[in-house]
């Protein structure tokens, strides 16, 4: 593991995005700071209001802290194949090992929160400080604490939580937050946990239950791990980034989240800062593909599953986006809290709902097409319906629309326009595989008349490049995606890359479109899009080349955000990242063999 010096909170409490790790058990996430301080956790559900938010509010937010008192040092990983943390900590006195989990049981995900910290001491003796200090749910409740007969239990609106530990000291009573001191020794364990539920009683399992879940947990994500049949190049990050698309996956109800938070900014100026705690079509499009071609299978049946039934429930329009329960989300609700490191606005929700977005339509095919190929069978009503939205796609393909950076002008963006023609292939090699029915000729004919428009209006003789929009020389990196759909992987696509690469990037970074340097910070999955586009035109060498290149400017323990800033590689955005990690698993799996 790499050592380096302990992140320095700012004197209202923030810490450097960089310095996340994440834990979680299917349902919610919880993120770790270098610090031992856990700083996000939202509870019982991904999307639910945070009991801890000092990642948003570094007063009042709220935190789970446990680390050694004075001066140290610390290496983190996590247990190998597993999305369980383990810090090291060195001190002057002595050295301790912490282990994080949130814990899943024998058969699978609990019925109740299980956060697990466990605590080894190595050699020498070390004094450990912790502090259970719930926030306001983003300044919507109050929180308290009370001593029971229970031991110590903690209350935020109807989420309900108890102290449960192990040679941790006494525990020290303060209006909302109970803490703690001890001393470790060589071989001595000691052990804190969080226990929660929302509107239901608390189950109170002893610990020496808790200690043998963290257990299961470990054993579990390594049979989850070892699915995998991927063993090319980069394997340990291609895993990990695996491992974080499971983190995402709300199991309830089949969700993938597109990051783990909220509201993280992607420039220090403020205003673009967005709730990401929801499914987007593209992304678990995006997660699918992945995991079809790394050989797991049962989440990805979850997840086709609860795709469809989410686009159902719309047609004839597909949705951008929807709530982990499937519902679309309702509108925005500002919180009054500074955010991070006092770069706001706080805000749940996400105004994308209701756009028109013609990218989806490309991806929902895509994504259907790869399950049936993988060898799998659609139903009657996914096939009729799935006509339906082809036929569709035949006259809404000359709309204008937001486009795939959601933005509030309405253009005729090329890489909207790649994506129906991609649908529209798609639906024909399916109708030809007699897999749905269909008006094969009129999705042909349509598909031809998308590519002849695209070759009329999109391409620029003076730039050699698809451009952003008709009638403008900018550019914009989503087009370098359709490098690997089949529209186009020749020399118009080359020359593309090219004019991309030489206008949008800064180092091995990408900005999302031209003009985006001037609004925010590079698009970290762009990078690996580039990378995937060489790949896919016959320049693997340059591809491994950019890939790499960005691979090395990721943290210590492979967690991505959305956002990288060139200047000095500090991360923005909201973390971890979906799309990150995705864009760079089908680039390693495009590159594997370059």
């Amino acid at each position: 593991m790499p050592t380096f010096n302990h992140c320095v909170r700012d004197g209202d409490g923030y810490v450097d995005l960089r310095s996340y790790a994440a834990i979680g058990d299917g349902r919610t996430v919880a993120l770790v700071a270098e610090d031992g301080g856990i700083d996000w956790l939202p509870l019982p559900d991904l999307d639910s209001l945070p009991v801890f938010a000092r990642l948003l509010d570094g007063e009042d937010g709220g935190h789970l802290s446990l680390a050694p008192v004075g001066e140290w040092t610390v290496a983190r990983a996590y247990v190998a194949g597993t999305n369980v943390l383990q810090s090291l900590y060195t001190t002057p006195t002595g050295r301790v090992r912490v282990t994080d989990s949130m814990n899943l049981g024998a058969t699978g995900r609990l019925p109740w929160g299980e956060l697990c910290r466990f605590v080894e001491g190595l050699d020498g003796e070390v004094e450990m400080a912790w502090c259970v200090s719930p926030g306001s749910g983003l300044n919507a409740y109050s929180s308290w604490a009370e001593d029971t007969g229970n031991g110590a239990v903690l209350r935020v609106d109807a989420v309900t939580m108890a102290v449960r530990a192990v040679d941790v000291g006494n525990t020290t009573f303060e209006d909302r937050e109970v803490s703690g001191r001890f001393r470790t020794s060589p071989g001595s364990e000691h052990l804190l946990a969080l226990l929660s539920s929302q509107g239901e009683p608390l189950r109170m399992p002893s610990t020496a239950w808790i200690r043998r879940n963290l257990d299961h947990t470990v054993q579990h994500w390594r049979n989850w791990s070892e699915q995998f049949t991927y063993d090319g190049p980069w394997r340990e990050q291609t895993l990990r980034s695996a491992l974080i698309l499971k983190l995402l996956a709300h199991e309830p109800s089949g969700a993938v989240a597109a990051a783990a938070t909220m509201s993280l900014p992607e420039s220090a100026a403020g205003g673009k800062n967005w709730d990401y705690r929801m499914a987007w079509l593209r992304d678990a499009t995006y997660s699918l593909h992945c995991l079809i071609a790394l050989g797991e299978f049962e989440d990805v049946h979850a997840h086709v599953s609860w795709l469809l039934r989410v686009a159902r429930r719309q047609q004839p329009d597909l949705p951008v986006l929807s709530r982990l329960n499937g519902h679309q989300p309702d509108g925005l609700v500002r919180h009054d809290v500074p955010g991070w490191r006092g770069i706001g606005p706080v805000v749940s929700g996400n105004g994308a709902a209701g756009q028109l977005q013609l990218g989806v339509y490309g991806d929902i095919f895509d994504l259907v097409h790869q399950y049936v190929l993988d060898g799998n069978v659609l139903d009657i009503e996914t096939a009729r319906f799935l006509a339906g939205v082809a036929d569709h796609t035949c006259d809404l393909w000359r709309r204008r629309d937001a486009g795939m950076w959601e933005l509030e002008e309405r253009r005729h963006y090329t890489s909207s326009k790649m994506a129906c023609w991609q649908a529209l292939e798609c639906a024909v090699q399916l109708a030809e595989g007699g897999h749905i029915p269909g008006q094969l000729d009129r999705w042909r004919r349509e598909a031809d008349r998308i590519r002849t428009w695209i070759d009329e209006h999109c391409w620029s003789p003076q730039r050699q490049a698809y451009v952003w929009y008709p009638g403008t020389d900018q550019l914009d990196a989503s087009v370098l995606l359709h490098a690997a759909s089949g529209f186009d992987s020749g020399e118009r696509m080359s020359s593309t890359i090219d004019a991309v690469l030489a206008e949008l990037s800064d180092g091995p970074l990408l900005y999302r479109y031209s003009g985006a340097a001037e609004e925010e910070k590079a698009f970290l999955a762009c990078s690996f899009w580039a990378a995937n586009a060489l790949g896919s035109v016959g320049r693997g060498k340059e591809g491994v080349d950019l890939l790499e290149r960005t691979l090395a400017l990721g943290n210590d323990v492979g967690v991505w955000t959305e956002m990288v800033d060139p200047a000095d590689g500090s991360f923005w955005g909201n973390l971890p990242q979906a799309l990150s990690h995705l864009a760079f698993m089908t680039a390693a799996l495009t590159l594997q063999n370059a």
